[in-house]
């Protein structure tokens, strides 16, 4: 069976997406309320250009305040299916960053929440090169300041000692150090936009953390991972318990009901237990024989 250890994961978290009906709608709730991925930059990252986290508490509220509209939606999600419907990418990354571009500019007079949407995508050219692009640029009219968000939805598998290098996506050219560099050093460079100064940066770093099931009793987890988000499990252990494999939209929420038949054949991807809300990432032996090579070097 997969189990947690009590001092990895709380009792209760909030995760009111789940109360949704609609799948579109589960995942515009989560792409709102969930909480970042980390509470701080961990130490190991050098800072060249500075950003911040959005609180839990403050995407919480954020929630709260568009919670009726999202009831509206799970009723009659047409406004919503039409915006999703101008993407024609797969990747999950800017379904993600679609939902929350249709939640900062369906805000009638600020009703839900404080920002004016002032530009999405906005690249930054230098004569015939291009610097980079701004994923979207808000005003901010409680603190009137401008602000510029980066925003990313990241699946990250823990290694060895948990430490920021062995964090690795499922492509492992896909890290977190990696993220974490590109946003600090490239994305967030940015001092101008639009004609006007940048006053705020921050990372909008949402997803799901998995940890070793092999390694779970005996290492630490990082103080900079955020306790208010729910943590997975990977590995190439198959549960006795009945779970499904997760469709890929589902990655983002499952929906409200199992979309396949508990697994009988394994292979690599998102597996989800309904009865503990747990997620659990299936790897194969052969691509992880590696990691417990490292595991065992490794002198704590």
């Amino acid at each position: 069976m997969l189990e947690y250890t009590a001092s990895l994961q709380q009792a209760h978290y909030f995760e009111p997406w789940l109360n949704f009906v609609h799948p579109c709608v589960r995942q515009l709730a989560f792409a709102i309320a969930s909480p970042n991925l980390i509470q701080h930059l961990p130490s190991e990252l050098q800072i060249q250009h500075t950003f911040e986290f959005h609180s839990s508490a403050l995407w919480q509220k954020y929630y709260t305040q568009y919670q009726t509209r999202l009831e509206e939606l799970d009723q009659n999600p047409d406004p919503l299916l039409q915006f999703l419907a101008q993407l024609k990418s797969t990747r999950l990354g800017l379904r993600f960053e679609m939902l929350l571009w249709f939640w900062l500019q369906d805000n009638p007079q600020q009703r839900y929440h404080p920002y004016e949407l002032l530009g999405h995508s906005l690249q930054q050219i230098d004569g015939a090169r291009t610097l980079g692009e701004l994923d979207f640029v808000v005003f901010n009219h409680q603190t009137q300041q401008v602000e510029h968000w980066e925003v990313a939805l990241k699946y990250y598998l823990a290694e060895c000692d948990y430490r920021l290098p062995h964090w690795y996506g499922l492509n492992r050219d896909d890290t977190f150090l990696k993220k974490l560099n590109h946003f600090t050093q490239r994305q967030f460079q940015f001092e101008h936009v639009l004609e006007t100064n940048i006053q705020k940066k921050f990372a909008v770093l949402k997803g799901q953390l998995f940890l070793p099931v092999k390694t779970i009793q005996s290492v630490t987890a990082p103080t900079w991972i955020n306790p208010a988000r729910r943590l997975g499990l990977w590995g190439s252990f198959i549960p006795q318990q009945q779970i499904y494999r997760l469709s890929r939209h589902e990655w983002i929420c499952p929906d409200r009901q199992p979309t396949s038949s508990p697994a009988q054949w394994w292979c690599n991807g998102l597996y989800y237990d309904t009865r503990q809300n747990l997620s659990y990432m299936y790897r194969q032996p052969a691509l992880i024989d590696s990691v417990y090579k490292c595991y065992n070097l490794v002198t704590f």
